[in-house]
């Protein structure tokens, strides 16, 4: 953000927005919400060449669709949740104070993170306020706290799943079965989502290879030119935000329920002739009706965080 920073009106901000149920007796669950709002992605000083800067007007949508969920949440008033939502608006600017690659910045978890290319901005916008949502998930135990980042982060993701949104959990969000409401809710709707997986080599990708760092943050190339291009960086949410402390290896009151969820293939329309595409909404279209202000907590997710918001185990699955 230091390189917008000269332009009052491009100031970072962190925009919050929380809902409380009216009846806390009743909380079966407590969601936490962390949406991608980047106003404009130049890419930094990794600056996006041959014409890929085009569209990038809509790399917020992430930031938009968490802040229309809330909407919706605040007219359904459902008793039986708690949300917290935590936009990350910034700009993505190029000049003189720009942040580069090689550069080694602390999380908020006390995560050295080394830069391997500016132009992967989302993940690093996310991380701290995706610690700040671990933090008050650990000081509230008193139900279920789940947690979710909201991006339109890779190419990868359009190029692996086309138009279609993607969702990956951590071993907590997959034991509980989050990314199946999503999906299940995704058909209801007419707004599949597909299911992604994290693997140890995507932990092994950004493994540090030496001690002035905790953890690489990028490759120097594309999201579409590199193997789990769009895995690994849900892997990198977890380490720098410091939920790799909190899986299914830790004690069962210190687990804590991630999912992540990659909105660049359903986001947007693809555009006609030099015309920029139609933001689609994804996923606040068709807000649930009143019916549903009395459902249980899972139907609430199936019906309500599926379409608003918005991967099979085998050998090589890590679900840390």
């Amino acid at each position: 953000t230091r390189a917008s920073l000269a332009v009052k009106r491009h100031y970072p901000r962190v925009v919050k927005i929380v809902y409380k149920s009216p009846d806390q007796s009743k909380v079966k669950e407590n969601l936490f919400f962390v949406g991608k709002g980047v106003t404009y992605d130049t890419g930094g000083a990794d600056i996006k060449a041959g014409g890929h800067m085009r569209g990038m007007s809509r790399d917020k949508c992430g930031a938009a669709t968490v802040a229309g969920f809330l909407k919706t949440v605040s007219k359904l008033q459902p008793v039986h949740v708690n949300v917290t939502a935590a936009l990350a608006l910034v700009r993505n600017s190029v000049g003189s104070d720009s942040y580069v690659s090689d550069e080694v910045i602390y999380s908020r978890a006390g995560v050295r993170v080394l830069v391997g290319n500016t132009d992967a901005e989302g993940r690093m916008v996310m991380a701290d306020l995706l610690t700040e949502c671990k933090e008050l998930a650990l000081k509230n135990t008193a139900a279920p706290s789940r947690l979710f980042t909201v991006a339109t982060l890779t190419g990868h993701a359009l190029l692996a799943y086309g138009n279609y949104g993607a969702v990956i959990d951590n071993g907590p969000a997959r034991k509980a079965g989050i990314s199946q409401r999503v999906i299940q809710a995704g058909h209801i709707w007419g707004d599949p989502f597909e299911l992604s997986t994290l693997r140890r080599e995507d932990y092994e990708f950004i493994k540090p290879r030496s001690n002035r760092e905790d953890v690489v943050q990028a490759n120097e190339s594309s999201s579409m030119r590199t193997i789990r291009g769009h895995q690994y960086p849900a892997a990198f949410l977890i380490i720098a935000s410091g939920l790799k402390d909190h899986g299914l290896k830790a004690p069962k009151d210190r687990q804590i329920s991630y999912s992540h969820l990659d909105i660049a293939g359903n986001s947007e329309t693809r555009g006609k002739g030099l015309s920029l595409g139609t933001v689609t909404g994804s996923s606040m279209q068709q807000p649930p009706s009143n019916q549903q202000q009395t459902s249980s907590p899972t139907e609430f997710l199936n019906n309500v965080i599926g379409r608003p918001v918005l991967v099979k185990l085998n050998s090589g699955v890590d679900y840390r």
